[in-house]
């Protein structure tokens, strides 16, 4: 089963840590990428245009039922919940969740339950415990886990709090998170293919019409 998206969640020093991980993802990376940054409303607009600095692929803010296209960068808004749902993304404003909106673990646990084991979720910098939540819940449905190595954040408590909740998670520098999706996905790709080309053939049967080969004619 291949992998179909990608969540992000950090806060506190996560613009560099985003700029690290974006700019290790190649130009023909072509998984939907989901960013959730703590953030205040000023910052809006701004964020987007500085993660656009340091990557080819197309960023955006979500909007309420942006549908999910493959390679293109969507930042959660501020104030806004953002839901994953099959396909696209759903914004909500119920009420913050440990003090936080956009929540990583609702974004996180939504992503968990409509992609399962076809979703990379990577936890990095912040000052909260935030993600390690949904974190645990992509594990758990399967899916791949990788968390900042928090000796390498400039806050180590959100990175932190996800490895004490998901011990089996991938450790990575911040400059390494990038690569190792990107391998990921492609080591996924490369083993369907053998899988692909063992199918049995779906076209007509031989001569025979039975399957057998075909007869010889005198």
């Amino acid at each position: 089963m291949a992998y179909e998206l990608v969540v992000i969640g950090t806060s506190w020093g996560g613009l560099h840590a985003l700029r690290k991980v974006l700019s290790g993802l190649p130009a023909g990376f072509d998984l939907p990428v989901v960013v959730v940054q703590h953030r205040h409303r000023d910052s809006d607009h701004l964020l987007v245009s500085l993660l656009q600095d340091h990557t080819p692929l197309r960023v955006c803010e979500v909007e309420d039922k942006s549908e999910l296209a493959p390679g293109d960068v969507y930042v959660a808004p501020a104030e806004y919940h953002v839901l994953v749902e099959p396909g696209h993304l759903a914004l909500s404003t119920e009420e913050p969740i440990r003090f936080s909106r956009p929540s990583i673990d609702v974004t996180f646990e939504s992503a968990a339950d409509a992609y399962g084991a076809r979703t990379i979720g990577i936890v990095m910098t912040g000052a909260n415990d935030d993600g390690a939540r949904g974190l645990r819940r992509i594990a758990d449905r399967g899916g791949a886990a990788i968390v900042q190595d928090p000796s390498t954040a400039e806050s180590a408590v959100m990175p932190t709090a996800a490895l004490r909740m998901v011990p089996e998670a991938k450790v990575a520098k911040v400059e390494e998170i990038g690569k190792l999706i990107a391998r990921l996905q492609a080591r996924q790709k490369a083993a369907k293919r053998p899988a692909l080309a063992s199918e049995p053939s779906r076209g007509k049967p031989a001569a025979g019409g039975d399957g057998a080969p075909p007869r010889e004619t005198r």
